[in-house]
Order: structure tokens, then C-alpha cells, then sequence
């Protein structure tokens, strides 16, 4: 006969008590345990940083290396931690290096007499036909630049481009009339992915990249090689240095000579920048002051580095110390005030400008009325007329804001406030096209990215300020008025007009400098 039941009852609520019981009191062990192994994660975490020991103290670069490699071991445990932990040993110009470290290691490398700081690595971004003609620096043969002329268009001057590498293809870097590559000049060319020797000429004299330590992800779609997937580089190469190139034109538009302000200089390639996102590239302090000390030792003249930089760069000082002239952009932070980058003094920090050039396109209403935007949208540029569409108003043309709006066959206008037009501009395409839209009018508060409307897919793209937004705004709302058509595309010069030029939106910023 079995024990009776309460008594059964009874034993099991004092065993589940005492579970509770047990329970309550690991878990704060538990806790503890959990924010402790959570504390040590984080503390073994290692990042890249970059160590500064100042000017070299050794004169072969294999003894700078080896004081690199001493260095780390007064944190690391063993010459293999060492060689693991190190991604760039800075060598020829300065002394540092850079190298994968927990933020403990870091601090006590920070606390070595020898070193004179350790940071972190930065992430670093990327910041025409008639441009130097603009400036005063014509090509005219009968009448040549002064400037020009006595520099003799930068004949054999070296000028190094840090960036995302280089297109050698194309025409801008061709060698033909160009004598041997200069003796002084101590670099090579790397070969890698769709780049071997052949593709370094009397032209493009050298080529370097440093992929080591970038993230696998950036390096999705790219060349392991000096190539451009980018752009960037391939644009800031020419605009430097690009060779002489009759009757360029996008499309029959911006007609004239292409060529760079020293169109009779070297070209060395230093790709320390990746990412094949048209133009929007992203390297690192550790990939960038790699490239500078392998300038430094190769002979360059002058460094071009179109990067936005938080800090001023001790790389650039080295190399000025060696009689480099060290050329920054000066930012894309505009239109809106910001603050100008790169203002260590021992640069040269260059903005953008307008220039006397316009791509007016003429837009038509139904009223017969004629208002003008600007656009470099080229396939209706012959038509004697176009057909005249629907208009819609989709406000900024996002996906949300276009919800429930039917533009199947209209012309849309799109207003890029409070939003950045830069920003906008591709999801407002893309949302009118998904939409069935059969063209784009784009306001936005500066007239200078119409280099956006180069590629709409198949649709005519008008860029308007806000005036001229209001202007079609008022039409819309008559209802009567209900249509509109887009003229033929023209180019136009707007030098009987005199205008003063204007930094363009890349470089509008406020010039507010710790150093004035």
C-alpha cells in the first residue's frame, strides 16, 4: 500500500522549492560568469593600428623593420605573434608600422619611450574638357600658356596617385611621343589580377597596390592589381596628368581636348583605396601611409590624394621633408557649411569650381512656355521635338513617397528637401522607373551634380533649382494645364556672360582652420 497522497504532495512542493531555490542562486554567478567572459572577448578583440616612431634611425629599410619587429616584442609573446600581428612595416620615408593589436597591446605600445603615438586605423573616403582652359592654362598652339609653356607641360615630372588605381586602356594614358622612362625613378610595376607589365609603359611608369588588412567584403568585385573597378582614380590620374586627347566628348556633348594640367608628366599608380561603387571608394590610414612611404623611396615629384583625411597626415610631412609636393582635395561636404579637410600646413589643399559651362536643356510646358534646367542626358540631343507626356508630382520619389501614385508614361518632378540631392537622386530614379515613368525632373537646391543625369536609364533627366520647381508647380496646378515636352539637349558656353566662378558642391565649406 503506497504512502498516502498528501504526504507525496507534500515532498515534491519541497523538492521544487528547493530548485527555485538552487536556481536563484546561480544566476548571478552565472551573470557574473557571462559579463566576465563577455569583458575578456572584448579585451582579445584586435583592431589595425598604426604606430608612429617618428624619423628612421636605421639607414637600410631591412634594419628599420627589424627595430619594428624589436618593438613588438616588448607586447607580444613570440616572433610569430609578431610576424602575424604585423600588416605594413613603414620603411623608407619615416618609421612605423601598422599592425593587428587588442586595445591593451595597443596602450602599452602607446607607453614605450620609442613610439610616439599609436591610433587606430581610419577609415579613409574618396573625395573636364574645358577645366584648364578655364584657368587660364589653354593648349592653343599658336598661343600657348605662359605657365604652361615654361614647364614644359610638366615634361617628366612624376606625380603619384593614391587611389583606387587606374583604367591603362584608355586614351588619356596613352605613351606615344614619350621618350625613356626617367633614370631617378626606383619603383616597379606589380603585377596582379588583369595587370601585368605590359600595362605600365613610358606613361604610366609604376604600379603599387596594398590590399592587406582590408576588409574581404571591400575587396568583393575588385582586381587584386593596380586596375580600377572604381573610377575614381582612373578620373583623378587624368584630370593630373592625362595625355592629350582630340575631339573628346560624352556623347557628342562637352566637346574639346581632354588632357590633364601636366599632360607631358609620369604617371606612377598606388591603388590603396578599394570598392567598385562608381566613384565611392574606401581605404585606410594603414593602406594610405603604405603607398606614401613606397612614393617617397620610388622618386615621385608630387602626390595627388583625392581622399577625405581626419587627421593631418604625418605620411604627407615625411614626404614633403623629402621635397614632395603633396596635393589633398579639399572635401564633398557641400553645398551645406562644413568644415575643410586636409589643412595640415605642409599641403596643398585644392577645392573644385565652376567653370563658364552650362548643359542647358529646355523644358516645354503645355502653355507653351519654356523654362530651362540642365542635364547631359544626350540620346534626344539631334530630335527636332519631343512628345508631350503627363506631369505627376511624386514629391521626393522615394518608394514610400511614390506609394499609390501612378506615373506610368509621365514626367515626374521629384523635390529633393530637406534631402540630400546627391543622396536621392538614384532612389528617385529608380523609383520612377520601377514605376513606368517616361522621364524625371529633379529639383534640388544646387545646379552643379548634373554629372548624375549622364546615365538614366533610357529616360530623359532635367535638373532644376527650386524656382523653376515652383514655376512648373504652378502650371500643374491649373487644370487645364495638364502636359509638357522636352526640347533637344545643347551644350552652351556661358563666357559672354562673364560669370565669376564658384566652388561646386563637392567643396562649398566653411573655411574655419585651427591653423588660421
Amino acid at each position: 500500500m503506497g504512502p498516502p497522497m498528501h504526504r507525496c504532495n507534500s515532498a515534491r512542493t519541497e523538492m521544487a522549492a528547493r530548485s527555485c531555490s538552487y536556481h536563484r542562486r546561480l544566476a548571478p554567478l552565472l551573470l557574473l560568469c557571462f559579463c566576465t567572459l563577455l569583458v575578456q572577448a572584448q579585451a582579445s578583440q584586435k583592431k589595425l593600428y598604426i604606430a608612429y616612431l617618428g624619423e628612421r634611425k636605421h639607414g637600410h629599410p631591412d634594419d628599420v623593420v627589424a627595430s619594428h619587429h624589436d618593438t613588438l616584442a616588448s607586447v607580444l609573446e613570440s616572433k610569430q605573434d609578431i610576424l602575424d600581428s604585423i600588416i605594413y612595416s613603414y620603411k623608407h620615408g619615416f618609421s612605423g608600422f601598422a599592425a593587428m593589436l587588442t586595445k591593451e597591446q595597443a596602450q602599452q605600445l602607446a607607453d614605450l619611450p620609442e613610439v610616439i603615438s599609436v591610433q587606430p586605423s581610419r577609415r579613409y573616403q574618396t573625395a573636364t574638357t574645358r577645366s584648364w582652359d578655364f584657368l587660364g592654362l589653354n593648349l592653343n598652339d599658336k598661343v600657348p600658356s605662359e605657365l604652361l609653356r615654361r614647364s614644359r607641360y610638366g615634361e617628366d615630372t612624376i606625380i603619384g596617385i593614391i587611389d583606387t588605381g587606374i583604367w591603362p586602356e584608355s586614351r588619356s594614358f596613352s605613351d606615344d611621343g614619350y621618350g625613356p622612362v626617367p633614370p631617378r625613378w626606383k619603383g616597379v610595376c606589380q603585377v596582379g589580377v588583369g595587370w601585368d607589365r605590359s600595362n605600365c609603359s613610358r606613361k604610366i611608369i609604376g604600379a603599387r597596390f596594398y590590399h592587406a588588412g582590408v576588409a574581404e567584403e571591400e575587396l568583393k568585385n575588385e582586381y587584386l592589381s593596380a586596375r580600377d573597378a572604381n573610377g575614381h582614380g582612373t578620373h583623378t590620374a587624368s584630370t593630373a596628368a592625362g595625355s592629350i586627347v582630340e575631339a573628346a566628348s560624352f556623347h557628342g556633348l562637352a566637346a574639346g581636348t581632354a588632357r590633364g594640367g601636366a599632360p607631358r608628366a609620369r604617371i606612377a599608380v598606388y591603388k590603396s583605396v578599394w570598392g567598385s561603387g562608381h566613384g565611392a571608394g574606401a581605404g585606410s590610414s594603414a593602406t594610405v601611409l603604405a603607398a606614401i612611404d613606397d612614393a617617397i623611396h620610388d622618386g615621385v615629384d608630387v602626390l595627388s590624394l583625392s581622399l577625405t583625411v581626419e587627421e593631418n597626415s604625418f605620411g604627407a610631412l615625411h614626404a614633403v621633408q623629402q621635397g614632395i609636393t603633396v596635393v589633398y582635395a579639399a572635401g564633398n561636404s557641400g553645398p551645406a557649411q562644413q568644415v575643410v579637410g586636409n589643412t595640415a600646413p605642409w599641403v596643398i589643399t585644392v577645392a573644385a569650381s565652376k567653370i563658364d559651362r552650362s548643359f542647358p536643356t529646355a523644358i516645354t510646358l503645355g502653355n507653351k512656355q519654356r523654362i530651362v534646367g540642365q542635364s547631359v542626358y544626350y540620346e534626344g540631343k539631334n530630335s527636332s521635338g519631343s512628345t508631350f507626356r503627363l506631369l505627376a508630382y511624386g514629391g521626393l520619389c522615394t518608394a514610400d513617397a511614390l506609394n499609390g501614385t501612378d506615373v506610368r508614361g509621365k514626367i515626374v518632378l521629384c523635390v529633393a528637401f530637406p534631402v540630400s540631392p546627391l543622396a536621392l537622386f538614384p532612389l528617385a530614379l529608380k523609383s520612377v522607373l520601377d514605376g513606368g515613368g517616361s522621364g524625371l525632373i529633379f529639383a534640388q537646391y544646387s545646379m552643379n551634380i548634373v554629372d548624375v543625369t549622364a546615365d538614366c536609364k533610357g529616360i530623359p533627366c532635367i535638373l532644376v533649382d527650386f524656382y523653376t520647381a515652383n514655376q512648373i508647380g504652378n502650371y500643374m496646378s491649373d487644370a487645364r494645364s495638364n502636359q509638357r515636352a522636352l526640347s533637344q539637349v545643347r551644350q552652351h558656353w556661358l563666357q559672354r556672360w562673364q560669370h565669376s566662378p564658384r566652388e561646386v558642391h563637392r567643396s562649398i565649406t566653411l573655411k574655419l582652420s585651427s591653423l588660421t
